[in-house]
């Protein structure tokens, strides 16, 4: 396993992390909402243990708020010493600066520890992070510095650039966590954030590496084009490559949801190196990606032009969820999506047909016709 020195912790972490918010699950009984396995679970963040992964990643909700006992319970017997422990706070869950520490201890009562390597901000985004500020989060880091229970702040992050620099510069942390892989190189935080952390000396530790496992089962077409390089990666290997290229990230972490997910990615990163592809390789995954983007079912360019709709239809966002859908020939994917745009009450059932979008859309796109059309595939069991 190949490791890296993560900042100015001093500490050394394996280049695989385990992320822990997709465990094995049993068979739901019933249509009961399926547990975890929990026995296979601690025999695969053992497993990554003894093949040389050293850094765990958990937080306070991952699998209904279980994972972080089931985490503890793994890291029993020697196992705790072995590695570096991450968990976060829920910071859309604080009202004030005293949960900060009810949390924290909640979670290390859970984890059955004195205290955890790295403690982040979960999930921050600029609204979260002025919130978080104003609650005096600063003082209740050095607390529970100074009294043994975290060694290290940190934050993991969803929204744009410009968020994230403030948010980076904003406080002395020792680490920061990002959505990147190669599709979404220019989203969130952006290659550019990611290079902007590393001129700081801050540490990057990268989840979605996979696109939530996206990247793992390309549709057919992509397919064929990894399978005819000569490389010989699959497409889980093309995906890791990519991020462990970059030298300003640390640590990728991997969702890992049974054994031979857990053997496959020790051997990939038994190997990987920063800056392991050759420009003809950064050439193939340019490729790769082009190749996603001009999967599109509705050439929609997000102008907004049809926006607001007169019956509150959310026309760009469904298109997108249905782009993102076919870019992937996922159609699970559209149906769990589409369920937050009904929830949200912008669904195509409030369509009236009036035709105030097409009057305006610049690509002349038959949006009515194609928004029935989704919504069926999308509604249908």
């Amino acid at each position: 396993m190949k490791t890296m020195v993560f900042g100015k912790t001093g500490e050394t972490v394996s280049r695989l992390g385990f992320g822990t918010m997709r465990l094995p699950l049993l068979k739901s009984q019933d249509g009961d909402k399926p547990k975890v396995d929990e026995q296979q679970a601690i025999e695969m963040i053992r497993s990554s243990i003894d093949g040389g992964l050293s850094y765990i990643d958990t937080a306070y909700i991952y699998h209904d708020e279980e994972s972080e006992l089931i985490t503890g319970k793994a890291l029993k017997d020697g196992y705790r010493e072995k590695v570096l422990l991450t968990t976060k706070l829920p910071v859309w869950l604080v009202d004030n600066e005293k949960q900060m520490d009810e949390f924290l201890d909640e979670q290390l009562k859970k984890l059955d520890v004195p205290y955890v390597d790295f403690y982040l901000l979960h999930s921050l985004d600029l609204d979260s992070y002025h919130k978080i500020r104003s609650l005096n989060y600063k003082a209740f880091y050095e607390r529970a510095i100074k009294d043994g229970r975290i060694r290290f702040p940190g934050f993991s992050f969803h929204d744009d650039y410009n968020a994230f620099i403030e948010i980076i510069n904003d406080f002395d942390w020792c680490m920061a966590q990002i959505q990147f892989n190669y599709l979404d190189d220019q989203y969130q935080a952006t290659v550019e954030g990611l290079k902007y952390a590393g001129q700081k000396k801050i540490p990057v530790v990268v989840m979605e590496p996979l696109r939530g496992g996206a990247l793992a089962n390309p549709p057919n077409e992509i397919i064929d084009m990894i399978e005819s390089h000569p490389r010989g990666y699959s497409p889980v290997e093309w995906a890791f490559r990519y991020v462990a290229d970059f030298p300003e990230v640390v640590c990728i972490l991997s969702g890992m949801s049974n054994q031979s997910q857990v053997d496959d990615n020790m051997r990939i990163f038994a190997s990987l190196e920063p800056n392991n592809l050759s420009d003809e390789d950064k050439k193939f995954v340019s490729k790769l990606k082009e190749a996603y983007e001009n999967r599109i079912a509705v050439p929609c360019t997000d102008c907004k032009y049809c926006q607001p709709c007169p019956q509150g239809v959310n026309i760009t966002r469904i298109f997108s969820i249905y782009n993102d859908a076919y870019r992937f020939d996922d159609i699970n994917r559209l149906k769990n999506r589409y369920k937050a745009v009904v929830k949200d009450k912008q669904d195509v059932s409030y369509c009236v047909d009036c035709g105030a979008c097409e009057s305006v859309c610049p690509q002349g796109i038959g949006v009515m016709e194609i928004l029935k059309t989704l919504d069926a595939k999308a509604t249908t069991t």
